[in-house]
């Protein structure tokens, strides 16, 4: 059995996409006649090597997916401050009375 030096094998990557956006890039494509394999291993060696125009699309991926999970976890973070609310009757004042009460009665917090 021959041994096969490291980075010569090939190897398969699968993502998974709708229907929709994989007619449009292929169709993409074929207009500027470039093959999918081609393009993919274009891409990641851009990716990989840090050319810096694809540096600056992931970082505007990373800002794109950092700020949805910001703005999910402040939506799950203010339904359960009304729920809170909700469950003990509590309005904007009596949250202010508590503080000001706790304040007084330990003030070295």
């Amino acid at each position: 059995m021959s041994e096969v030096e490291y980075g010569n094998t090939i190897k398969k990557i699968c993502v998974d996409s709708t229907d929709a956006l994989h007619a449009e890039l292929k169709t993409r494509l074929h207009y500027d006649e470039i093959r999918i394999k081609d393009f993919f291993n274009e891409v990641v060696m851009a990716y990989v090597g840090r050319n810096e125009h694809m540096l600056a699309m992931v970082g505007e991926i990373k800002a794109n997916k950092i700020s949805a999970i910001k703005r999910n976890k402040a939506k799950k973070m203010r339904e359960k401050e009304i729920e809170t609310i909700n469950k003990f009757g509590l309005n904007k004042n009596d949250i202010e009375n508590i503080f000001d009460i706790l304040e007084k009665e330990h003030p070295e917090l």
